[in-house]
């Protein structure tokens, strides 16, 4: 039999974590065939030594979640357990809880790492090959911050170098030209969020995609805009872009800089910005 005590630092997050009348606790206790008794900030696990030090991993990871001000879930605490008992290691907190009640959070160092760049920066810079997880990431971060009214609307960006930037000899409206361009974020949404909210955001204005090349001139407040492909930014273009940003809003820049489709001789802006920023 084993007995740990964990206390948090901030009584008001422990019980974000604990949940309403301690349900997460009790949640522990029936899926792990322990006890778990709170007192203020801190909780009490007594039971068999494996079962304790999975709950105790549990509740240390998820804490991280319970301080962004929001209540932990019991789908959360279930996520976490059986990520735990297959073997996976136990990283940061939950970014958000998808429709269909699955959590998205980051599974790798360096994907931790970005995640904490994006909270902690106005400007955040995502690198790396396809399948990274870069632009998931970032559109999970972009509709927790939404949903939780932290901003008023995501813009979505991207270069349109197939088209050479002239949109307007492409048929349809704006969204309809650069939708395609757009795809991989568009993907990234429909997986978050059901298709009824997705397309009533949109509706709403909520969600705006923009080509790169119409955003000069703008000034963009409370918003959280992410530039995919920004590979393809040129210099010039990528200065505007990070001049763009107004009050209360977020920029995440993602990019593979081996994948350039600029033409022949010319340095792909996002180069130039780490280059200068990192």
């Amino acid at each position: 039999m084993a007995r740990t005590e964990i206390a948090f630092p901030s009584l008001p997050n422990a019980r974000l974590l604990f949940g309403n009348q301690d349900v997460n606790l009790r949640y522990l206790e029936t899926s792990l065939n322990l006890e778990a008794h709170s007192d203020g900030n801190s909780v009490r696990l007594v039971g068999d030594a494996s079962a304790v030090d999975v709950a105790q991993k549990a509740l240390v990871a998820l804490y991280e979640t319970s301080k962004q001000n929001r209540d932990v879930t019991v789908s959360e605490f279930a996520e976490m357990l059986q990520a735990l008992q297959g073997g996976e290691t136990a990283r940061g907190g939950c970014i958000l809880l998808t429709n269909d009640k699955r959590a998205i959070r980051p599974k790798t160092p360096r994907q931790e790492a970005y995640v904490e760049a994006i909270r902690e920066n106005d400007i955040a810079f995502g690198i790396g090959p396809a399948g990274t997880g870069k632009t998931y990431l970032a559109m999970a971060m972009a509709v927790d911050a939404l949903l939780r009214k932290r901003v008023k609307r995501i813009v979505l960006v991207r270069p349109a170098v197939e088209a050479g930037e002239r949109l307007g000899f492409l048929p349809g409206d704006m969204a309809e030209k650069v939708n395609p361009y757009l795809r991989p974020l568009y993907d990234a949404l429909y997986d978050m969020v059901d298709a009824e909210r997705a397309q009533h955001w949109i509706d709403q204005g909520a969600i705006e995609v923009a080509p790169l090349a119409f955003m000069r001139g703008r000034t963009l407040n409370h918003a959280f805009i992410i530039l995919d492909e920004a590979q393809n930014a040129t210099h010039e273009q990528m200065k505007m872009f990070l001049t763009r940003l107004g009050f209360g809003s977020k920029a995440i820049v993602t990019g593979d800089l081996t994948q350039t489709d600029l033409g022949s001789g010319v340095r792909s802006g996002l180069a130039r910005a780490v280059d200068i920023l990192a």
